[in-house]
């Protein structure tokens, strides 16, 4: 089992294949499940006397075996249990704020004989490494014991079978509860606010511009846990229509990663639509089987034809909408001191009638949260408005817990993500969320320029092109495409492509990235002129990302471990042209690479990521 903050993981299909549908389990495995159940137990029982947990499944087949058996282990252990049943996992994470933790049993995008665990407190996202490593660390220790076995039958003996059929009677009042608080807590996220009026003066504001220019979703479920959740009736209430396919839970029609090559579903219903004469269906997403990824698909109307957006675009997209959102609720905020809002108002006015330019204020102190391969155009998105981009190392709780760090210093992190994978996280969220992602999209697109007595209140795009001086580019009619062609341009390396994962025999991955160090810095002093010449390369700075922590100017690339190591390469004025990247992943059995390329340029990115797959396989050899 890997057993990263992440997420524990196997194949938990009986039969050992990762594409089996069967839901049965071993007798090994469900005492795995009861002593990681166990150990989450006594570490809630440590920090609460009573402790009340939640516990949901996606829809994997094994996902009912694995939870029965977690829920007689905390029920022998006295715990107060909830039980949702099936449930997306930003949907529990959000109902989690309401108990003391939860235990999300999911392989997130893994193939569906994949099965596993994820443990969270109240926070609304999963444990951070360090509180995992403690639970790692004590469940290796009773998996180790000689009597493991019959601990775990013992476990699960003593659980009273009148309690658990009480938790399972209970769980549709359960899972109706999770539903609603989910909505409240999404309604709070894409709002930006706490104050019921303020919300529902944005949602009207927005059904008041859909009425104008409808707009209809297409939703490639793939049986995952979102069609149990609220994303039809939220739609609709918001005055969007959604259009499912593969809508039945458990229905898992394709692989479950949604990335390019699973997307061809949602797009192909799309254009289906649209030929029928359904013009405003314009948009589409996919969600993974726990439902927080959601990877989207737009309609292309010059080339008439459904695309699918790129991970770290669509990322990019959403950190454009939310910054400049940032920024437009400024020009609806609440009045400060003493003077009237209408006073307040009327200054604004008079502010925005003297000058027609955005002004980024003083107290806006923006920060973004990314990840260590996500692509440098963040930092090009983020430049224009003022913002300062953070990195961690990959991995969810990494990048949650970099932001909490940061906003304790007092930044204001609205949005943080891995553009690498696709989806982002919106603040408070603290878990990626496809409706987060279509709502930063619906946003940029319905949210446009007002009137309001003389100048006219920016919209989102709007402010956009003229802080990042493309001015130009600016039209009143605009489609998503007009957004797209404004957005830096860069090329890189897709997570899910085959030249992204590489077959690593070195287990030491310190000794592994020594060694990849030394043949890079034989291949530099013996290629630098011809980089140069290339690619504008004038020196290079080794970056390590490791957990929350970010560490510039390395000497010793071993220092990365399991961690992140990034390759910045540079031109005279050190500005940065481009980067390659590599990790071991902390959730599969593989190793990743990836390069990033300021600019249209396929070739380079091809050539470089060439470059280092053949030092670090050269590397492992040694």
């Amino acid at each position: 089992m890997i057993t990263s903050a992440s997420g524990w993981r196997k194949i938990f299909a009986a039969s050992g294949d990762e594409n089996d549908k069967n839901g049965e389990i071993t007798a090994e495995d469900k005492a795995i499940v009861a002593l990681a159940a166990d150990t989450f137990a006594d570490y809630m029982l440590e920090r609460k006397k009573s402790p009340i947990i939640a516990v949901g499944i996606d829809t994997r087949p094994t996902g009912p075996s694995i939870a029965a058996t977690v829920l007689q282990v905390l029920l022998s252990k006295k715990i107060a249990v909830v039980y949702t049943g099936i449930v997306a996992s930003p949907e529990i994470m959000a109902y989690s704020r309401t108990v003391d933790g939860f235990i999300y049993i999911s392989a997130s995008h893994n193939p569906i004989g994949h099965n596993g665990i994820k443990f969270g407190l109240n926070e609304g996202g999963v444990l951070n490494g360090k509180e995992n490593s403690l639970l790692v660390a004590e469940f290796n220790n009773k998996c180790s014991r000689d009597d493991a076995m019959e601990l775990a039958a013992s476990l699960t003996e003593s659980c009273s079978e009148i309690d658990l059929d009480w938790v399972f009677s209970e769980s549709v009042a359960t899972k109706h509860a999770a539903a609603s608080n989910y909505r409240s807590f999404t309604k709070e996220i894409i709002s930006g606010t706490e104050i019921p009026a303020k919300q529902n003066a944005l949602f009207a504001r927005m059904r008041q511009s859909l009425l104008a220019r409808p707009v209809t979703i297409v939703c490639d479920m793939n049986g995952s846990a979102r069609t149990m959740s609220i994303d039809s009736s939220f739609l609709n209430e918001c005055g969007i229509e959604l259009k499912t396919i593969n809508g039945a839970p458990g229905m898992i029609a394709h692989e479950i990663i949604p990335e390019p090559e699973n997307l061809i579903w949602c797009a192909q219903e799309i254009q289906r639509r649209q030929l029928s004469g359904e013009k405003n269906c314009i948009l589409g997403y996919m969600p993974d089987c726990d439902g927080d990824r959601g990877n989207i698909v737009y309609w292309d109307e010059i080339q008439k034809k459904a695309r699918v957006l790129k991970a770290q675009e669509g990322f990019a997209l959403s950190v454009l909408s939310e910054t400049a959102y940032a920024v437009y609720q400024e020009q609806f905020a609440e009045p400060h001191g003493l003077i009237s809002k209408a006073e307040h108002y009327r200054m604004a006015l008079e502010d925005q009638n003297s000058s027609d330019s955005i002004t980024i204020p003083s107290n806006l102190k923006m920060g973004i949260a990314v990840n260590g391969p996500t692509s440098m155009r963040i930092e090009d998105i983020a430049a224009p408005f003022g913002a300062k981009v953070f990195r961690a190392e990959v991995g969810e709780a990494n990048v949650v817990n970099l932001a909490r760090e940061c906003r304790e210093k007092g930044w204001t992190v609205r949005i943080l993500g891995e553009g690498s994978n696709g989806g982002n996280i919106t603040h408070p969220g603290a878990v990626r969320d496809p409706l987060c992602t279509i709502f930063a999209l619906i946003k940029l697109l319905v949210l446009r320029d007002e009137p309001s007595g003389g100048a006219p209140r920016k919209g989102l795009f709007h402010i956009w092109c003229e802080l990042s001086g493309q001015t130009e580019k600016y039209r009143e009619n605009f489609t998503l495409n007009d957004i797209i062609a404004t957005l830096p341009a860069y090329t890189t390396t897709g997570v899910s492509e085959k030249r992204a994962i590489l077959n690593i025999k070195t287990k030491d991955h310190s000794l592994l990235k020594g060694r990849f160090q030394k043949i890079f810095e034989q291949q530099w002093l013996l290629q630098k002129d011809k980089l140069k010449e290339l690619y504008g390369f004038e020196s290079y700075e080794a970056v390590i990302t490791k957990g929350t922590k970010e560490t510039r100017n390395v000497t010793d690339w071993s220092l990365s471990g399991n961690g992140g190591l990034k390759i910045l390469f540079k031109d005279k004025n050190s500005n940065n042209l481009a980067f390659i990247w590599m990790r071991g992943s902390g959730t599969e059995p593989v190793f990743r690479v990836m390069c990033d390329v300021k600019g249209n340029k396929p070739k380079e990115e091809q050539r470089l990521l060439e470059w280092e797959t053949q030092m670090l396989l050269k590397a492992d050899n040694m």
